[in-house]
């Protein structure tokens, strides 16, 4: 066991700014999503070979997770996570230099591996830099760096491509310089190594002890539909707005997934003094009213409703991890919170690649409406189950 982790450093420091780090590498993990028809363009790949350039994402994240969370919580918070930014700032130099699918495929394993490592090492290390007595407010600060920054990227990607030259090379040398700076950060943040190793394997699917399990196992039931939710808009909602509206612009696309995760930053701050099964419980209300505004987007082609589906995904998105974060941080102990940070996006990121991506190749085979119409429900199933998975837990607590 771990008798003492860089999870109890010996002075503590300000948690905003450990989330900055944070903030920088989720600017770089959605910056793609407006260009990607550029390089469609210009590289001739077909709609199944982008499917496979998002899904090297979704694989290095999740690789990532079976590693990053354990290793953190034995070797300590920057062993792991500079490393991550570093894999970042390689992958921002591919992106920008990418002249074939290839290397556009190891620029997003790269991406999604330094996620994975963000998301559990990264996160964890901001709680620990704001110490015992302020968790609560650290969690808020790495949970809203990792979403305010996911919207920022495509933002920025969206309007620098249409305003600059070089409209796939200037967003990654923007994030680069970002990169670099959390770099900086990272090395500077007050946190120490652990004084003892923990024995057992290095890879495995992320875990925490039984007492623990259920508040982890709560934080996953109403993030998962969140961010389901979310990756659905990211994914097929550019597709909705062009049927929509009758345009592919690349900073509108961008500008609706800011509008998205500005939703899930700003919830956070609204929600932040509510009890944590209050958090959650309104979190898998907002999933429900969120897929009530798909099908009428969908089926009425209300320009309206797409607004407010990508409102209420993000503050699904932002409730849910807000509320499973903060269940870790108060319940789990220090030398287990980045491998329970691990298992909590493990559980999220495997529906939210998933369901999108099923929910694509039905909507080619039975029609769009249909596909998000199966979607839509299946989404609320999982909401409503965890909506009373809440309200159980609550009442016999």
């Amino acid at each position: 066991m771990v008798a003492v982790s860089d999870a109890a450093p010996a002075r503590t420091g300000n948690p905003w700014l450990a989330a900055w780090p944070v903030t920088a590498v989720f600017v770089l993990s959605n910056a793609p999503t407006p260009l990607y028809v550029l390089w469609q363009h210009r590289l001739g790949y077909s709609a199944g070979t982008l499917t496979v350039i998002f899904a090297a994402y979704i694989a290095g994240l999740l690789a990532a997770l079976l590693v990053a969370g354990r290793a953190s919580d034995r070797l300590g918070r920057k062993p792991v996570f500079l490393p991550g930014v570093l894999l970042a700032l390689v992958a921002c130099a591919l992106f920008a230099t990418a002249t074939s699918v290839l290397a556009l495929g190891i620029a997003r394993l790269l991406a999604g591996i330094a996620v994975g490592i963000t998301v559990s090492a990264g996160m964890a290390a901001v709680v620990d830099v704001g110490g015992p007595e302020r968790a609560r407010t650290a969690t808020l600060a790495a949970s809203t760096a990792m979403v305010f920054g996911a919207g920022l990227g495509p933002l920025l990607a969206g309007a620098l491509s249409e305003t600059l030259p070089a409209p796939t090379v200037t967003i990654f040398v923007v994030a680069a310089v970002l990169l670099l700076s959390a770099a900086v950060v990272v090395m500077r943040l007050p946190l120490r190594r652990p004084l003892e190793h923990a024995t057992g394997g290095w890879v495995r699917v992320p875990t925490v002890a039984r007492a623990h399990r259920t508040h982890v196992a709560l934080g996953i039931a109403v993030f998962a539909p969140g961010i389901t939710s979310t990756s659905f808009v990211l994914s097929l909602g550019p597709a909705l707005l062009a049927s929509v509206l009758g345009t592919s612009n690349r900073l509108l696309a961008g500008a609706t997934a800011f509008v998205m995760f500005g939703a899930a930053t700003a919830v956070q701050f609204a929600a932040r003094r509510l009890g944590v099964r209050a958090i959650l419980f309104t979190g898998a209300v907002a999933v429900l009213a969120c897929m009530a505004a798909l099908l009428v987007a969908v089926h009425a082609r209300w320009i309206l409703a797409i607004v407010v589906t990508a409102v209420l995904a993000g503050a699904a998105q932002g409730l849910g991890q807000l509320g499973g974060l903060t269940m870790i941080s108060t319940h789990v102990p220090d030398q287990r919170r980045a491998e329970a940070n691990a298992l909590l996006n493990f559980g999220g990121y495997i529906p939210a690649a998933l369901l999108p991506v099923g929910t694509g190749y039905l909507s080619d085979a039975l029609g769009f409406g249909i596909g998000s119409t199966i979607f839509a429900a299946t989404i609320a199933v999982a909401s409503l189950a965890a909506g009373g998975l809440v309200w159980r837990h609550a009442r016999t607590t």
